[in-house]
């Protein structure tokens, strides 16, 4: 006996046309369950400077109008000289980046030496473009950046992806998420006409900066976290070097915030 819709290959666009979704989800003009709001990540930023590539994400967790969670790691540390960071779905994004150390683990062990740094890249945009069926469909979005040290070349380097998995490297700075536009804003700013370019910020001045963008993007986009000094929620900011990976305290950064970011 042939069943109702046996054979369709879009099993979630089955759901919707049936309206089986979970109970008290929202119904579209069609009539069907429309997708529940999904928790976003937003808004993360990276920048080359003197030491290597700092990397930041604001700490709040949003869906739709809804603020899910304020302590949201959008940082992820891969390997010793690799960082994942992420805006988009959290759930997605935190398998694609548990399968990117994974992969990159096994293959410095059955290779016994690490992957190059393209094929670091083109493993995360892989994992992008086999997640596009979902991304058609409205769910499981991943925008990340990828920032590394590329230790045979002794450069920093830094990439950006969209969510079908085109990736680009960045000269100088990235950033994605809702809140993006104001930081890359404030990121040209100071790398055209600031007092230095960004290349040349010390570790205390390139942490100012990144600060006063997502203090910046805040303002301007509600989905993006500001600094919460009483529930003590400051941005996630990890910096990769040749030295590799240093994850800066709260309190480091709490005392930097009041000091020098009004």
């Amino acid at each position: 006996m042939d069943l109702p819709g046996a054979g369709d290959p879009d099993f979630v666009g089955l759901l919707r046309r049936k309206g089986v979704y979970p109970e008290g989800s929202a119904v579209n003009t069609a009539g069907a369950a429309a997708i529940p709001a999904q928790t976003q990540a937003t808004t993360i930023l990276a920048f080359k400077f003197s030491e290597g590539v700092l990397v930041a994400g604001d700490r709040r967790a949003t869906a739709g109008n809804v603020v899910v969670y304020e302590h949201a790691d959008k940082v992820l540390e891969i390997d010793g000289h690799s960082l994942m960071a992420i805006a988009g779905v959290p759930a997605t994004a935190w398998e694609m980046a548990r399968t990117l150390e994974h992969s990159f683990q096994f293959y410095r062990r059955s290779q016994l030496q690490e992957m190059s740094v393209d094929g670091k890249v083109r493993a995360l945009s892989k994992l992008l473009r086999d997640n596009l069926g979902f991304v058609m469909q409205g769910v499981g979005v991943v925008v990340p950046i990828f920032a590394t040290f590329d230790t045979e070349q002794k450069i920093a380097r830094l990439y950006f992806y969209d969510a079908m998995g085109a990736q680009f490297e960045a000269a100088d700075f990235a950033a994605t998420g809702s809140g993006s536009p104001a930081v890359r804003s404030v990121l040209h700013y100071q790398n055209t006409w600031g007092a230095a370019p960004l290349r040349q910020l010390g570790r205390t001045d390139a942490l100012v900066l990144a600060l006063r963008a997502l203090d910046t993007a805040a303002e301007m986009d509600t989905a993006t976290g500001g600094i919460d000094r009483r529930g003590r929620s400051y941005p996630l900011v990890k910096i990769v070097s040749e030295a590799g990976i240093v994850t800066l305290t709260p309190e480091e950064i709490a005392e930097v915030h009041r000091q020098q970011v009004p």
